[in-house]
């Protein structure tokens, strides 16, 4: 989600979703049964209050930006019709179809807006389980992400802050999602990616519930406490690759329009589209 580096991110990530001839090999080290201990929350967001309001900005910012990458297609706005609590106790990040007027008299060359928060500077957590029960739309060219990025990234740059991926969806295949780790060396097309798919329906019906854990050891990814994707520092090393995850990471949740990731919405995208979040919970690990 970071760069145009990734433009062949989106062929590796399809392929993933569809499935490949030769699966690919995993290194020993990968084979981890995961944390020993009891999860405790530190921080949890229900998205409580009037419908309008913004996310509480003393953990969210709110992107605005009319260039973003990887061929997207939306304007980032902090206005209430892109991202907005809808008063029901979730957070609503909605894409529209619009030309974007952002000063007087000038208007967006870009055919969407959208919304797009973080929490750089304010919730950034070094391990633990980070997780968010989300509802996702469905519809050609929809991009929604829930996704990690190293605190570093203004010093050192991307990849080398690390990126987690904790899922991205293609808006025309809604029943599966993808969960992606990037660092230096397996960043683009060389992202560690495993797809996951729902036994029946899309992710569009219901509400679900997505979480990555993470310790120094190595970290898996979750969809309703499934257990889809997991890599070590140990499986790592095996590869050759080194591990940049043992320092605080800021969390993102977006929803692209276009790009490379599923190319350009069609006329049976309905907008506006919606993610609603239900919640969003970070806990520590409490050896046992």
């Amino acid at each position: 989600m970071t760069s145009s580096v990734q433009i062949l991110l989106a062929v590796a990530a399809f392929s993933v979703l569809v499935g490949c001839s030769v699966p690919p090999v995993e290194p020993a080290g990968d084979s981890w049964a995961g944390p020993r201990g009891t999860w405790r929350e530190v921080f949890r967001d229900d998205f409580d209050g009037p419908a309008g309001s913004p996310p509480a900005p003393a953990t969210w910012n709110e992107t605005v930006n009319g260039r973003p990458d990887n061929g997207e297609q939306e304007y980032y706005t902090d206005r209430a019709s892109n991202v907005a609590l809808d008063g029901a106790g979730n957070l609503l990040i909605q894409a529209q179809s619009e030309h974007y007027a952002y000063a007087a008299g000038l208007t967006s060359t870009q055919p969407y807006t959208s919304g797009r928060m973080n929490s750089q500077g304010r919730l950034q957590p070094t391990y633990g389980r980070i997780e968010a029960r989300i509802q996702l739309p469905q519809g050609k060219g929809l991009w929604p992400a829930f996704w990690l990025l190293g605190q570093n990234i203004d010093r050192v740059g991307w990849p080398l802050c690390g990126e987690i991926d904790i899922f991205e969806l293609h808006g025309s295949a809604p029943s599966s999602i993808s969960g992606s780790l990037h660092g230096p060396g397996y960043s683009g097309n060389g992202a560690l990616t495993r797809g996951f798919s729902l036994d029946s329906g899309t992710f569009a019906d219901d509400f679900h519930v997505f979480a990555l854990e993470w310790t120094a050891e190595g970290m898996r990814w979750l969809v309703d406490e499934r257990v889809f994707h997991t890599r070590t520092k140990q499986g790592l090393s095996e590869l050759g690759k080194t591990w940049v995850f043992d320092q605080p990471v800021f969390i993102i949740l977006n929803l692209a329009v276009g790009g490379f990731f599923d190319g350009s919405p069609d006329s049976a995208t309905v907008f506006p589209a919606q993610m609603r979040v239900d919640y969003v919970i970070v806990s520590e690990l409490v050896p046992n």
